[in-house]
């Protein structure tokens, strides 16, 4: 148990600045009280997520949104909140000239300029002390014939390969994939394998990341992480829920059994480690902010402590004697455990309160900022 207990210590998880924006449907963004009005707020609401859970010492920041004019200023109120800045996230998809793609775009004009923001986030990841661009890319077509599958495919590869070359040391970048939406047709980055090959071609500084949410109905996502693994391509996660598509809701939400699954086979394969980043990416829309971003860390957590309790040994003896049913009881021995005692231990050993979601919402602090936050233009989508 000591062994499991320091295992979860090191354990860090990336909340993402929008999160605590406003955020909705297809239909309507829901405004809620208190909700940061700027960068610097959203900093400071995420180090409330990480004062309550002692695990999410990083927010990542997505361009523009979080665009300011002081990058380093930036990173330096986010010392003070007790908080760093982590993966910094392009955004080439809400501008009027990607409507037929960005870096993929058969215009040469827009692809420069999709390609000179990717370029721009590099700036601000030396300006942040950031180590990791996260790319994800809209670029895909609704209709057959609508463009040349392969040159956007080239097209890709050439911008890749720009960004690549302008990475400092120490830094990386990590390609996410998507099935569809909104490149009905054809995405040009819709699977692992696409983002693996793009990687591979680059080199060790080009991983891939996993956004739990981005498959198909049924895929077996534990396979993909564990093959990346093998490959040493798995760059991190993007965790968050989903029962029919791109739903982003809390990780652990709509099948906990499935996040128990994903982190025994990092565990297994040696990735729990500080080169798989653990990054959520969710969109509150309905359920209060902060709240649900400890929620979701409390539940990778949850997920994590079942996985570390996996007798491996007895769950090896079980596959190596085709003892099917033995080697399926190991994993569910593990997974039906309740872990929640355990880590209510482990966070008061740390001097943390046992019950995060008890202990912010007994501390005022969103009496206190929705209070204060009167005001002003609300951080949402697209700000």
């Amino acid at each position: 148990m000591t062994d499991i207990k320091a295992a979860l210590r090191s354990q860090r998880i990336e909340t993402p600045s929008w999160a605590y924006g406003n955020s909705g449907t297809r239909f309507k963004v829901f405004a809620q009280q208190g909700v940061p009005r700027d960068p610097y707020e959203k900093l400071a609401d995420a180090a409330q997520v990480h004062a309550y859970t002692g695990i999410a010492p990083t927010v990542a920041l997505h361009i523009p949104w979080d665009k300011v004019d002081d990058y380093a200023d930036l990173a330096r109120h986010a010392g003070e909140a007790g908080v760093r800045i982590g993966a910094i996230n392009s955004n080439v998809f809400q501008d009027d000239d990607y409507k037929l793609g960005s870096v993929t775009h058969p215009d040469a004009r827009v692809r420069r300029k999709a390609t000179d923001h990717l370029l721009e986030c590099v700036d601000i990841m030396d300006a942040t002390g950031s180590d990791t661009l996260k790319l994800w890319f809209s670029d895909g077509i609704n209709y057959p014939g609508q463009d040349d599958i392969r040159a956007r495919q080239d097209r890709l590869a050439e911008s890749l390969a720009e960004v690549y070359d302008r990475l400092g040391e120490g830094q990386r970048f990590l390609l996410e994939y998507k099935l569809f939406e909104p490149a009905f047709y054809a995405t040009d980055v819709p699977d692992w394998g696409t983002a693996y090959a793009h990687c591979v071609k680059l080199g060790p500084k080009a991983q891939v990341v996993v956004d739990t949410g981005h498959h198909a109905p049924g895929t077996n996502i534990e396979f993909i992480v564990a093959f990346l693994l093998r490959e040493g391509k798995l760059g991190g996660f993007d965790f968050n829920s989903r029962f029919y598509a791109d739903d982003d809701l809390m990780v652990g939400a709509a099948d906990p059994f499935q996040l128990f699954r994903i982190m025994y086979e990092v565990i297994r394969g040696g990735g729990f480690t500080d080169e798989v980043a653990f990054m959520l990416d969710q969109c509150h829309n309905i359920e209060p902010k902060i709240p649900g971003q400890i929620r979701s860390v409390m539940n990778v957590q949850e997920a994590t402590a079942k996985a570390l309790l996996v007798d491996r040994d007895a769950l090896s003896a079980a596959q190596n004697e085709g003892d099917v049913l033995g080697a399926n009881a190991v994993l569910m021995d593990a997974y039906n455990t309740d872990v929640r005692p355990l880590l209510a231990e482990l966070r008061e050993e740390q001097g943390l309160a046992p019950d995060p979601m008890a202990a912010y919402a007994k501390s005022g602090y969103f009496e206190k900022i929705a209070a204060e936050r009167v005001g002003g233009q609300q951080a949402g989508w697209g700000a």
